[in-house]
Order: C-alpha cells, then sequence, then structure tokens
C-alpha cells in the first residue's frame, strides 16, 4: 500500500485490471503498455534497483493522457538460484584481478522478472510524488501544526475512497489477512503493493484503522491506545500464524508526514530496507504507545521533524510563514 503512498488509487484499479488483463481477439490479451510514449526519466534508485517514468497512453476514448510507469527489479527467488547461474550458457566476463572476477549473466525469461507498476491516468500530484527533487528538513512544533499543516491539509482533496473501499470490502477484499471488526479500537491488516508475497526477507503488510477521524499521529491521543495496541498485538499474532514471521524480526511503524491521511501502521521485515524507513520519518510503534502513555497529548505538543521535497506546497506554506 501505500506509503509506496503513497499508494494510490488509480495505481491499485489499474494493477488490478492489469491482473486480469483484457480480451483482444481469442484467447489474446492486450498489453496494458502498448503504445507507451517515453517523455522523461522521473528517477531511479541504484540501491532498490527501481526506475520512475512519465510517459503518454491513449485511455479507452484514445485520448492521450499522462502515465506514470515504476520498473522495479524482483528479489532472487532462492529456490531458483542454480537456475540463474546456469541459465547463460556464455556468461561475458567484465573483470578479472586475481581471485576476483566479474561476469554478465542473462537468465531465461521466466527468471528475470520486473515488477511493472501503471499509474494511468496520472496527475500532476503522481508525477511530482515521483520526480527527483531537493529536500528540506522542516522542525513542526505543535502550534506549527495547528497554524500551518493542518489548515493546509483541510484545503487540500486527497481522495481516501480507495481507502474507505478497502474498510468497506468493496475491494481488495480477498487480500485482507486478518480483521479487528471494532469501528473504534479495530483494523484491516493486508499485504502492501510493495511486496510481492514469495519472498519473506521483504515481507510489508499495512494495518489501516477502522475509524476515520484520525489523519495521522498529530491525532492521536491516550484514548487511541487501545486501537494501537490491538493493531500491535494482533498484528502481531496474525503474522506470526500466517507467515510463521516471531515480532523480534519485523519492523512496525507510523509515517509522519504520512503518504495519505488515514492512520496506518506498516508491517515490514526487519531484514528489509523499506523505502520510508529513514529516522525523520519513521516512529515505531511501540515508542507512539509509550509516549501516549506518558503523556495523552504528547503527539500535540512534541516538535515533530521531517524532510519535505523542493516542489510540495507544505513546504511553501513554511517558507511563507518564515519558518524555513
Amino acid at each position: 500500500m501505500a506509503d509506496s503512498g503513497e499508494p494510490i488509487c488509480s495505481k491499485r484499479k489499474r494493477e488490478n485490471e492489469a491482473n486480469g488483463g483484457s480480451e483482444d481477439g481469442p484467447g489474446a490479451q492486450v498489453s496494458p503498455f502498448a503504445g507507451f510514449q517515453l517523455q522523461r526519466v522521473l528517477g531511479d534508485s541504484a540501491r532498490e534497483k527501481t526506475v520512475f517514468l512519465h510517459g503518454k497512453l491513449n485511455d479507452e476514448t484514445g485520448a492521450e493522457k499522462d502515465a506514470v510507469v515504476i520498473l522495479e527489479k524482483t528479489p532472487f527467488p532462492a529456490d531458483n538460484i542454480p537456475d540463474l547461474l546456469h541459465g547463460d550458457p556464455e556468461p561475458k566476463l567484465q573483470m578479472r584481478n586475481d581471485v576476483y572476477s566479474t561476469y554478465s549473466l542473462h537468465p531465461p525469461p521466466q527468471l528475470n522478472e520486473v515488477k511493472t507498476t501503471l499509474i494511468f491516468p496520472a496527475t500532476e500530484k503522481h508525477i511530482k510524488k515521483f520526480l527527483r527533487q531537493e529536500v528540506f528538513l522542516i522542525q513542526e512544533t505543535g502550534e506549527d501544526y495547528k497554524s500551518i499543516t493542518l489548515p493546509f491539509i483541510e484545503s487540500q482533496s486527497f481522495s481516501l475512497q480507495w481507502v474507505h473501499n478497502i474498510l468497506e470490502k468493496k475491494a481488495e477484499a480477498d487480500r485482507i489477512v486478518y480483521e479487528n471488526p471494532s469501528p473504534t479500537d479495530g483494523f484491516v491488516l493486508l499485504p502492501d503493493f510493495k511486496w510481492d508475497q514469495k519472498q519473506m526477507d521483504n515481507l510489508y503488510l499495512i494495518a489501516i484503522c477502522h475509524i476515520r477521524t484520525i489523519k495521522s499521529l498529530r491525532d492521536l491521543s491516550s484514548e487511541h491506545l487501545p486501537l494501537l495496541n490491538n493493531i500491535l498485538n494482533e498484528g502481531l499474532d496474525a503474522i506470526r500464524e500466517r507467515y510463521a514471521i516471531n515480532g523480534s524480526k519485523l519492523r512496525i511503524y507510523v509515517h509522519y508526514q504520512p503518504s495519505y491521511y488515514h492512520l496506518h501502521v506498516h508491517f515490514t521485515a526487519l531484514s528489509f530496507d523499506a523505502p520510508g524507513t529513514s529516522v525523520e520519518r519513521a516512529h515505531l510503534l511501540s515508542d507512539v504507545i509509550q509516549n501516549l502513555q506518558l503523556d495523552s497529548q504528547y503527539y500535540q505538543k512534541h516538535t515533530m521533524t521531517y524532510a519535505l521535497r523542493a516542489d510540495e506546497p507544505l513546504l511553501q506554506k513554511f517558507k511563507d510563514a518564515g519558518k524555513c
């Protein structure tokens, strides 16, 4: 899901359509990327083996619209390592020095999968989200939140319909791993789209609370401790039962700022260097619970430090207020 933010309504819709395919004659499927015209590379990550592309596609009416494509190399499948090594009969030598040598391997297509995410039609917000930008560190006091951040959030049209669809079982109901149905202290737990659900080393699930009045950490108080404890304890139990992974091997955290303003909690494998786990964004759920036990209004008063990209409107609001 999306804080791979955001995970996004259009992204989810298009991924579901891509999984089902569409008919174009007996037994034929039309590629969702047919006719894609590359406009520019928005960004890339050598460490994460990911590239973000902006292009054009025609919609059902033939109108040309913006699209974002994310190409991501999938993790090595442990069971197929021998096939990876033996799949290329003539590996190309790149360098040899003493006991060290480097080769280029070309594994068979079935072992050379690239996870591809399509966002279409993409808005300007989607394009900017993946565009490489200079970043700035913000220190947001409790008063800054009330006078700058909250008014900004309330002025924006951030759609949460895809979240509501999940909670109301209108979408992705078959993907729910666990649910506590309590309207105040309950949540649903389901895999994030960043996880291929094959490799346990990059396990990634999201817990989305049923209550719709909690936008972020800033809204939490001690009255929400039952909800947070349910997410922590029941989420751990569900993952242990389903995936045989103990809590000592999981990282459980909340983002601030979040990619969408409906409280959700991330569960990732400790061995997975998941996006958004940097100290200026991720807050361990166990720490959040302890802070609220010490002070019910902790997150209303605490100065929160986080990074904003150069093109984000919220950064301009802080600049206009002389805060950065």
